[in-house]
Parts: C-alpha cells; structure tokens; sequence
C-alpha cells in the first residue's frame, strides 16, 4: 500500500442529501456494525457519557449511539461542513454538545471522553496517520474510556482482498444499488488506504490499549474496538 500523503479534505464529498440511502445500500449488515457501536458505548455505563464522533458525515453512527445510549453528551467532528449540518439538524440539542469542522489530521477537541467512535473514515488516512490518530485518540480518553471504529479494511493477502471486494458487490446489488451508484461507490473507494485488521489491531495495542479486539466483522467491514487502561 502506497505510504503517499493524502489529505482527509481531499478525499471526494458525499451529498448530504442521498448520503443515508446509499450508505445503507452499500454497507452489508449495516444495522448489525452501527448498532454494535453504540452497544459498546452504553457499556460503558453512567448516564451522561462524552462521546467524540469522528467524521460524524450526517449523524448515522451518532444515531445507533443515542439509540443505545440515550444521555449520551456528543462532539461531532467532520471536515464536510454541509455533512454536519445534516447531523446537527437531525439530533437532539440535549445531545448535542459541541461540533467541529475540521480534517482528521488535526488536533482533536480536548478531552477527556469516555469514548471515541468513529464509522467509514479514518481508512482515509495513509498508514502513518492512522497510527497518529490512535495515539491522539488513546490520549483523548478517560482511563477505562473506549475507542471503537467500524472501518473498512483490507484482507491479510490480496486474493482475501478482491474477495471481500466481490462480496461487497454482490451484497450492494442485492440491497438495490444500481450500475451508476456503484460505479460512483468505485470511484471514492479509489481514494481509499484500507490496511489489514491485524495490522490496525497491533498499531492500537502500539498506541497503548488494552484490550484490543474486533467484536463484528462482515468481509471488508469490520466494527473493532480498544480500551484504555
């Protein structure tokens, strides 16, 4: 995998508005990973729980959160100001508590959180950006605190990898994506720096969380998640 710089913002944009019904056609067990997310975050316990949402987009895994945790206390963080927006729009002001606009390879917002989530974004990020972030995210969180990503990624060996990237299709047309969406659906994925689970497993026990483990995984999609200690 190329190690080429790439910024965040560079990356191409989503409309805000066919956002939600093309994730959900293009992401096979959507409902199984976003939901994952915010049951580990509601086992966390406590009833007004800090959570940094990072690359928020229009507020889907900010959802499945407040679904499992209804007090939770939200920093949405995105580069795409219209995505925000969207996700502002849609949450409830009790739990909402701040948002930023701003590119992953920023400072994140000072903490600290009892938890760092984030969906479909940070395989934005070349490999050493990702291993920054899991630093700056493990720093962020309280002690015991959770970071949880449902991320793409790639198979240990190429030949996994165009496996997953067939499985991908075959479940994106049968949910109803048609040869336009998926061609354009191609188009981002060019952008993309998908590395291997095992490898973004050892960078976050690199970054200093313990446990680590990847709690769903479905092809190419995968919910994992590390606690700092």
């Amino acid at each position: 995998m190329s190690e080429t710089a790439i910024s965040y913002s560079e990356t191409p944009v989503w409309d805000p508005a066919t956002y939600d019904a093309e994730r959900r056609r293009l992401v096979p067990s959507f409902d199984l990973l976003y939901g994952t997310v915010g049951d580990l975050v509601a086992r966390l316990g406590g009833t007004r729980p800090r959570v940094l949402d990072l690359g928020a987009g229009t507020g889907l895994l900010a959802i499945a959160v407040v679904a499992a945790a209804p007090g939770v206390r939200l920093h949405l963080f995105d580069g795409a100001a219209p995505m925000l927006a969207k996700a502002q729009a849609r949450l409830s002001t009790k739990n909402v508590e701040a948002a930023t606009v701003a590119d992953l390879s920023t400072a994140l917002p000072p903490g600290p959180y009892d938890a760092v989530v984030s969906a479909l974004a940070i395989h934005h990020l070349d490999d050493p950006g990702k291993r920054d972030l899991f630093r700056r995210v493990h720093t962020a969180l309280r002690p015991g605190g959770l970071f949880v990503n449902l991320e793409q990624v790639a198979g240990p060996a190429p030949a996994l990898t165009r496996q997953y990237e067939e499985m991908h299709e075959r479940h994106a047309r049968a949910a109803g994506s048609d040869d336009a969406e998926w061609q354009a659906a191609l188009g981002r994925m060019a952008f993309d720096r998908c590395a291997p689970l095992a490898d973004q497993l050892a960078w976050l026990t690199g970054a200093g969380f313990d446990p680590v483990d990847c709690i769903v995984k479905n092809g190419r999609f995968a919910v994992y998640a590390g606690w700092r200690a």
